[in-house]
C-alpha cells in the first residue's frame, strides 16, 4: 500500500483559542436540522417516491425536527413537486421551517424562490464550493473569484426575498469548508454577512460543512473555534455544522464541534448519505440523552422508526448501529448477563434516582425495547445469569442460584449442538423438558399419607417401565416419606435433599413450583423441578424429576 501518495489536505486554523476542551459535556442541545430528504435521500440506489418522502417528513416531524431540508427544488421536477405538494396540501405545521438548497446562479436561485410561495416558514441556503481543491481543479478560479461567486448569490437573495415580500431565513455553506483555508472561509463567509446584515430579529446562519472529512474531529473543532470567534455580526449568527462520516468520526465532529461554538447540527437519521453517509442524528441525540440532557427528539418507539425508515429507504440499520440496531442491547456473554441481571436486581431492591446498570448505557425501554427479547440473548457463550434471569422475568422460575448452573450448561449444550441462538421460549422449552416433571424412568401414579405418632407414613403406587408397585416409606415429613420409599424400592442412595418453592405466577390460584436437589455417593448432584396446582405434588415431582434425571443419565 503506497501510502506516500497521501497527504493532508487540511488547514489548521490558526487561533490558538481552544478553550472548548475545557467543556466536558454538551449543556444544551443544538438546532437539529433533518436533511434526510435531500442529502439522504439523493445517496439512495432507488430515490424515495413522492408518497414515500411525504411518509418520511410526517415521521420527522413526529419525531420532533423543526427544521428539515425538503430538497433542492431548482434542481428536479420531484423535488420541486414534493415542496409544492407540502404547501399546497398545508402540510408543514407551523412551527416547523422546511429548508430548500441553491447554488449560487441566477435562473436557479429565482426558481427557488417560486418554489416556496405559500410557505409560511423557510430556510433559503446557497453555497459554493470553497476548498483548494475545488478552486484549482473544478471552477480554475481565484479566491477573488470565488468571493464574488457568494457575494452575487447573497445580493440575489437580497433581491428576490424583497420582491416576493418574504422573510425567509438565509444560510450559507462554504462547501468543502475542512478543505479550505480558516482565514479564507472566514474572510468569504463575513463577504456574504456584509451583504445580509443580519439582525436579532432577521439571523443568519453559516454552516461550516465537513464535506469530505479529512482531518482528526479536534482539528475540526478548533476550526469551528476560529470561526466563532472571528464572523462579524456573530451574536445574530447562527453557527451550523453539517459533518460527514468519511473517516468515520462525523459524530465526534458533531460533538466537538458544538462544544466549540456551533449552534446547529445538520444530519441524517442512522447516518444516511453520500459515500459513507452524514452524522448521525439518533446517535449524537441519544448521547446527550445518555448524560442527562433533554435532545428535544423523540426517540421512545425506535423499532417503529427503524421500521419506516427501512421501508422508504430500501437501507438497513445494521445490528450495531447505537441505541438503534437490533443487538446493541444483547448480552451472548455470560458475564456480561450475570452483571446486567444483577444489575436489575439492584435497582429492584433499592431506590435509584440514575440509570447505572453495567453494560446498558441507557434503559433499553426509553427507545421501546424490551428486556426479554432485547438485553439477555442465549446462545453457547450465554451464562447462569442471564438464563436464570430471562426464566425468571419471562415465565416465572426464580431457580435457587446453585441449580443456575445446572441450567445454564445444559441450555447453552443445546444451543451449541442446534449451533443457533435460541429464543425465549426455546429456552423454556429446553427447561421444561430437561427439568420439570420428569416422569421417565419412574412416575408416581398415586399416594396417600398417614401419621404414626410424630412420623409420617407414605404409601405410594408407582409405575417403572410400565409396571405398577405399591411401595412405602416413613419419614420426618411428607417428602421425606416418600424420599425414603423411592430408596428402598429402587436401591438408591443418595443424601442432602435440599427444597425450595414459591408460586410460579402472583394470585392465590397460580401454580406451585419446587425445585429438588439429591446428592449421590459420587458427589454428583441432580436437580428436579416440579410443577403443579399443589405443593406436595409439585415437591414430589421435583423428587421424581431429579431421580429420573440422574437415572437418564446411566
Amino acid at each position: 500500500m503506497n501510502y506516500t501518495k497521501y497527504t493532508r489536505q487540511y488547514f489548521p486554523a490558526p487561533s490558538k483559542n481552544t478553550s472548548w476542551v475545557e467543556k466536558n459535556y454538551i449543556e444544551n442541545p443544538p438546532i437539529w436540522c433533518s436533511v434526510d430528504l435531500r442529502d439522504g435521500n439523493q445517496s439512495l440506489i432507488i430515490p424515495m417516491s413522492l408518497e414515500e418522502k411525504l411518509e418520511f417528513f410526517k415521521l420527522l416531524v413526529k419525531i420532533g425536527f423543526k427544521e428539515i431540508e425538503v430538497g433542492f427544488p431548482a434542481a428536479s421536477e420531484t423535488e420541486y413537486n414534493f415542496l409544492r405538494t407540502l404547501i399546497e396540501k398545508n402540510l408543514i405545521p407551523d412551527d416547523v421551517t422546511v429548508q430548500v438548497l441553491t447554488q449560487s446562479r441566477e435562473h436557479i436561485i429565482k426558481k427557488t424562490f417560486e418554489s416556496l410561495k405559500g410557505a409560511k416558514n423557510a430556510i433559503v441556503h446557497l453555497y459554493n464550493s470553497t476548498s483548494v481543491a475545488q478552486r484549482e481543479q473544478v471552477f480554475k478560479k481565484s479566491k477573488e473569484e470565488i468571493i464574488a461567486i457568494a457575494v452575487q448569490g447573497a445580493e440575489l437573495f437580497n433581491k428576490y426575498k424583497e420582491e416576493l415580500g418574504v422573510n425567509y431565513t438565509f444560510e450559507y455553506s462554504p462547501e468543502s469548508f475542512t478543505g479550505t483555508e480558516p482565514e479564507f472561509a472566514l474572510e468569504i463567509c463575513n463577504a456574504v454577512l456584509d451583504v445580509w446584515k443580519p439582525t436579532p430579529e432577521n439571523k443568519v446562519i453559516i454552516n461550516l460543512p465537513v464535506t469530505v472529512q479529512v482531518s482528526m474531529p479536534h482539528v475540526y473543532a478548533n476550526q469551528v473555534q476560529y470561526m466563532n470567534d472571528n464572523l462579524k455580526y456573530r451574536e445574530n449568527v447562527i453557527i451550523s455544522l453539517h459533518p460527514h462520516n468519511d473517516r468515520g468520526c462525523a459524530v465526534a465532529d458533531a460533538e466537538m464541534g458544538v462544544l466549540a461554538g456551533g449552534d446547529r447540527v445538520e444530519g441524517t437519521l442512522f447516518g444516511n448519505g453520500e459515500r459513507t453517509g452524514n452524522v448521525d442524528i439518533v446517535t449524537m441525540a441519544l448521547n446527550m440523552f445518555s448524560q442527562g440532557i433533554d435532545p428535544k427528539l423523540d426517540f421512545s418507539d425506535m423499532p417503529s422508526v427503524t421500521e419506516l425508515y427501512e421501508k422508504v429507504t430500501r437501507m438497513h440499520v445494521y445490528e450495531r448501529t447505537p441505541y438503534a440496531g437490533k443487538l446493541v442491547f444483547a448480552a451472548f456473554s455470560g458475564s456480561h448477563q450475570d452483571a446486567i441481571a444483577k444489575g436489575m436486581k439492584w435497582r429492584e431492591d433499592h431506590t435509584c434516582r440514575y440509570w447505572t446498570v453495567p453494560y446498558l448505557p441507557i434503559d433499553p425501554e426509553d427507545v421501546g425495547r424490551a428486556y426479554e427479547t432485547d438485553v439477555i440473548r442465549i446462545n453457547s457463550q450465554s451464562g447462569k445469569g442471564g438464563i436464570g434471569y430471562l426464566l425468571e422475568h419471562n415465565f416465572g422460575y426464580s431457580i435457587p442460584l446453585a441449580m443456575r448452573e445446572t441450567v445454564g450448561y445444559t441450555v447453552k449444550g443445546v444451543s451449541d449442538h442446534t449451533h443457533k441462538e435460541l429464543s425465549p421460549d426455546e429456552v423454556h422449552e429446553v427447561f421444561k423438558e430437561k427439568f420439570v416433571n420428569i416422569n421417565t424412568p419412574v412416575e408416581i401414579v398415586d399416594y396417600h399419607f398417614v401419621r404414626t405418632a410424630d412420623r409420617m407414613k407414605a404409601i405410594v403406587t408407582l409405575d417403572k417401565n410400565g409396571e405398577h408397585l405399591d411401595i412405602s416409606g416413613i419419614g420426618n415429613g411428607r417428602l421425606d416419606a416418600v424420599s425414603n420409599a423411592l430408596k428402598r424400592y429402587l436401591d438408591i442412595d443418595y443424601s442432602n435433599l435440599t427444597y425450595t418453592e414459591h408460586a410460579l405466577t402472583a394470585g392465590s390460584s397460580s401454580a406451585a413450583v419446587t425445585y429438588v436437589s439429591i446428592t449421590f455417593p459420587d458427589g454428583k448432584v441432580s436437580w428436579g423441578v416440579g410443577v403443579h396446582d399443589d405443593i406436595i405434588a409439585a415437591s414430589i415431582n421435583a423428587l421424581v424429576s431429579a431421580i429420573n434425571r440422574n437415572l437418564n443419565k446411566k
